[in-house]
């Protein structure tokens, strides 16, 4: 298995409200919310955490799900976010991906 490495984009901005992430496109003002589970991958995107270990030390930790089904549906799910411009892939370490987070 190829190693995925997920950042957040630099053009959106986001905010959480009651545990779920609000993202908003900055080039066309598309509004995103997260649920649950994709805010906790969102807030661990950080470009240096591989996905493989975002769904071991975050979503197997906090949920009762079997790694290899958490870790296919995390790889669908970053991969429609990044289609939608809201996360960045990469096969290795991703830098200066950091998003404007709203206060």
């Amino acid at each position: 298995m190829n190693e995925i490495y997920v950042a957040r984009s630099n053009a959106v901005a986001a905010r959480e409200l009651g545990g779920e992430m609000m993202i908003m496109s900055a080039t066309d003002s598309t509004l995103f919310s997260l649920n649950e589970t994709a805010t906790v991958i969102w807030q661990a995107a950080d470009g240096k955490t591989s996905l493989s270990e975002i769904v071991e030390l975050r979503i197997c930790h906090e949920y009762s799900v079997d790694p290899e089904v958490a870790y296919r549906d995390a790889e669908d799910l970053v991969e429609e976010l990044a289609r939608l411009g809201i996360l960045l892939l990469s096969d290795q370490p991703v830098r200066d991906a950091q998003p404007e987070v709203m206060q």
